[in-house]
């Protein structure tokens, strides 16, 4: 199967990263399917749009209770 052939899923864990996964296949323990699929670059091209902080959500968290 070629390149663009392929299925990909948007996955994101509970810090909230983002990574792609060939949608047949399980989801890795501590993803989940975030609702996006399609071909390798529609997928990246819907992480950079939607993953605007890549610092992990706990580090945010934190550091949103140190500026209150």
């Amino acid at each position: 199967m070629a390149e663009n052939e392929l299925v990909y899923r948007v996955v994101r864990n509970d810090e909230e990263q983002y990574s792609i996964w060939l949608a047949g296949r399980e989801t890795p323990a501590g993803w989940h399917h975030e609702g996006t699929e399609g071909t390798r670059e529609e997928c990246l091209a819907h992480i950079e749009k939607v993953w605007t902080d890549m610092r992990p959500l706990s580090l945010r968290n934190r550091m949103a209770e140190l500026d209150a």
